[in-house]
């Protein structure tokens, strides 16, 4: 009977109204979707014949089921390229999910249709999360329950929570173009996350030399200040070749977050991003690099960080937004943050930004590239601020042509002032290094931090998500 169950739970009803449905909106079946992510043939069911039944009598003492109508809710054990994964059943009780969440055991969900509610909310608790383009969305409640409430009326399920609203808001981490996307998106992540946070993370040999030189990063920082350079080809340079996996890339622009790997061991990546708001920590950025830190820690991932950071973000939306409370927030998570991290200035760190980046994590690893500067102000506007009763002064006595020629003196002064080799002077950082040779270095900080610190750190205990 058990086996006629099984037969009948794995095979669709193609006449069935919610198949139908599935199938019109271009949307894998429950078991295609479970295939298609898992490694084949892996699957071991937990429930399988769990449903309501219909059955015919055979004889006074005998029965066989006719049809069953399968429980809405798929269970089991299987594997993802070698590593044992389980299906889970539905939220019971928020605790148990806090609990696995806390403790390291990887929470990874993909939005492959509409997840409402208590689905939506079990979505943003993940670790990680992703969304088809072609078929996902989330909200609270949906389109006729919206148009009653607040009178929006008309809204179809993309334009209520589909990616362009949850992939840029920050409560889905990852775009993907379709379901077998999203099941790639888990698989990659997957692979840099140990299977419980008192493990370290697992290591994969990698061909690319940990003593390899790039000379193209001597050059990547533009001499002129206010231009422009691509941070994301300065990681995929430090890294090992074809590791770096982003994160959040559609959401808190001005930072960029990942995963990558240096000599074969996982490592996080938080990078400012000159590109966006000149790389300024502005709500979101910090948001999402406090996410990060959190993400980081509970998988005791060591942390390497690319900082170019002006100061936060500046003007009547940043204030809006509360920019400083969540800067604070990230203040106090890089404080209680537990894993290593490596800090490479490769420009700016100017304002409470850069010591909130800098200097709020216990033990200090700081170097600089040359092209490196620090100070309390950036000067474009920095001179206004800090000199501006000398400034107004001399333009009211001796004119606008006398203020312009000491506002050049303070300038050239206080570029002689910013060279990285005076902050390594007192010691600000720990040494100026050529860029080229970044690779080498952070590389060796981490095989270090695998083999003496993790290990160790693996029995600490982490901080809440």
């Amino acid at each position: 009977m058990n086996h006629s169950l099984r037969t009948i739970a794995a095979t669709p009803n193609t006449k069935r109204t919610g198949y139908v449905r599935q199938k019109h909106a271009g949307k894998l079946w429950v078991r295609e979707r479970i295939e298609q992510l898992l490694d084949k043939g892996s699957l071991r069911e937990i429930g399988s014949v769990g449903g309501k039944v219909s059955r015919r009598q055979t004889s006074a003492l005998k029965e066989e089921p006719e049809d069953l109508t399968p429980s809405n809710n798929v269970q089991g054990f299987g594997k993802l390229r070698g590593r044992q994964v389980a299906y889970v059943p539905p939220l019971h009780g928020a605790h148990e999910i806090i609990k696995l969440l806390n403790a390291g055991i990887s929470n990874l969900g993909a939005a492959v249709g509409t997840a409402i509610a208590l689905g939506a909310a079990r979505l943003v608790a993940c670790h990680f999360s992703v969304m088809g383009a072609d078929i996902g969305s989330m909200f609270n409640a949906g389109p006729s329950v919206v148009a009653g409430a607040t009178f929006e009326e008309g809204l179809s399920f993309t334009e209520l929570g589909g990616p362009a609203v949850h992939c840029t808001n920050g409560n889905i981490d990852n775009l993907a173009a379709d379901e077998a996307g999203c099941f790639e998106h888990i698989r990659d992540v997957l692979a840099y996350l140990p299977n419980c946070g008192t493990q370290t993370p697992p290591f994969i040999p990698s061909d690319d030399p940990v003593d390899r030189s790039s000379p193209e990063l001597r050059t990547m920082i533009p001499r002129k200040r206010e231009r422009m350079f691509d941070p994301r080809k300065i990681i995929r340079l430090v890294v090992d070749i074809g590791s770096f996996f982003e994160i959040g890339a559609l959401w808190g622009r001005t930072t960029i977050v990942g995963l990558a790997r240096l000599g074969g061991r996982p490592v996080g990546i938080i990078s400012n991003n000159c590109e966006h708001l000149a790389g300024a920590l502005d709500t979101a950025g910090s948001r999402k690099v406090t996410k990060d830190l959190k993400f980081c820690d509970v998988f005791n991932i060591p942390i390497l960080q690319l900082v170019d950071v002006p100061g936060h973000a500046r003007g009547t939306v940043a204030e809006r937004t509360a920019v400083m409370r969540w800067g604070v927030e990230l203040w106090k998570t890089y404080y209680t943050t537990t894993v290593p991290l490596f800090n490479v200035i490769v420009r700016k760190v100017y304002g409470v930004a850069s010591g909130v980046m800098v200097e709020c994590h216990d033990p200090h690893t700081r170097v600089a590239w040359p092209s490196g500067e620090r100070g309390s102000l950036p000067l474009t506007g920095g001179i206004d601020v800090g000199h501006a009763a000398e400034l107004r002064q001399i333009e009211k006595e001796q004119g606008l042509d006398a203020r312009t020629a000491r506002y050049k003196e303070l300038e050239e002064e206080y570029k002689r002032l910013i060279n990285p080799v005076r902050t390594a002077n007192a010691f600000s950082i720990e040494e100026i290094i050529d860029p080229a040779q970044t690779r080498e270095l952070v590389a060796e900080w981490c095989r270090m931090v695998y083999e003496t610190e993790l290990p160790e750190a693996c029995s600490w205990p982490r901080m809440s998500l």
